[in-house]
């Protein structure tokens, strides 16, 4: 299969098939958080692929309220936002039923709120001090023109799949 690679800033921002998406419904979201990728899939196929950055404390599975990591495991996109602080999100069904009972036995809240979502609203801050680094609070984020697809590609109640 042939596929076009797009960089911008000289940095790979994306691999898109050939193929037209209109063509292959994303079925699910999968997400390789060491990888720092995030891929829409279409059966087997990856249809487009694009780099995240994560919580500021990537790795492991999140175990309760503030400790910066983004959850592994299997959820929905359940919910679009758009008014929210960050250009558009969609929100994951995390905490699950598990994620409950593993917070409530350390004593905390485990937390809510988890997105796929763009870069923040800044209006005298440059968005180059998000570059290069994981610093949401356990989010998942892409860059706009990023996010802009993934919301127009993927359907509500989706599944996303995220791995370590």
């Amino acid at each position: 299969m042939s596929t076009r690679r797009l960089f911008w800033g000289g940095i790979l921002c994306a691999v898109l098939p050939a193929t037209a998406v209109a063509d292959s419904p994303i079925d699910r979201v999968v997400v390789y958080k060491s990888e720092q990728q995030l891929s829409l899939m279409a059966g087997q196929r990856k249809v487009r692929s694009y780099p995240i950055y994560l919580g500021g404390n990537p790795v492991g599975h999140k175990r309760h309220q503030g400790d910066l990591r983004t959850p592994e495991g299997r959820y929905l996109l359940y919910q679009r936002n758009t008014k929210s602080r960050f250009y558009r999100s969609i929100k994951l069904s995390y905490p699950n039923a598990a994620d409950r009972v593993h917070a409530r036995t350390l004593g905390k809240s485990p937390g809510g709120d988890i997105m796929i979502h763009g870069m923040p609203g800044l209006e005298k801050r440059s968005l180059l001090m998000f570059s290069g680094r994981n610093w949401t609070d356990g989010c998942i984020a892409l860059s706009n023109m990023h996010m802009k697809e993934v919301w127009d590609l993927v359907d509500l109640n989706t599944p996303i799949e995220i791995y370590p």
